[in-house]
């Protein structure tokens, strides 16, 4: 059921626009046995902005997770592609947040990354600033790409 539930909720999410989401929004076949890291942050939270470089780290060097944002202040359209630039933000950006139809509480606490398995259900949710090597160990990917 959550299962149904997240690839409703990203079939059904608009992407913003701006380089972030180049590829458009996911899709099914998109996200089919991927790891999901889907973080949320904001322009006036520095641990977010300290922990972006490393987010767009974990989405360029491994192609079984997929890097979502969320901007915590619901910012949309230009003014989320505009604060996505200001702060180097290279991964896909969601303007719609997928907290309910994930089944999980929306954060209170800033920066927040859901992890969601390949299945499709909710693995885990880590609460702080991360890292690549503490979002990898996340996944249990914890070399990129087949890399020993």
């Amino acid at each position: 059921m959550k299962y149904a539930l997240f690839l409703a909720a990203f079939l059904s999410l608009a992407a913003c626009g701006g380089e972030p989401n180049a590829g458009g929004p996911p899709t099914l076949d998109g996200l089919k046995g991927q790891w999901v890291v889907i973080n949320y942050w904001a322009r006036w939270c520095k641990p977010c902005i300290e922990e972006i470089p490393e987010l767009n780290e974990l989405d360029r060097r491994f192609d079984a997770i997929t890097v979502l944002g969320v901007n915590y202040d619901g910012a949309t359209g230009e003014e989320l592609a505009a604060q996505a630039t200001e702060l180097g933000v290279t991964f896909r950006l969601l303007e719609q947040d997928p907290a309910a139809e994930l089944g999980v509480a929306r954060p209170v606490v800033l920066p927040t990354t859901l992890i969601v398995a390949p299945d499709g259900r909710h693995h885990s949710t880590l609460v702080g600033p991360q890292t690549v090597a503490s979002l990898a160990r996340a996944t249990g990917l914890e070399t990129p790409n087949g890399e020993e």
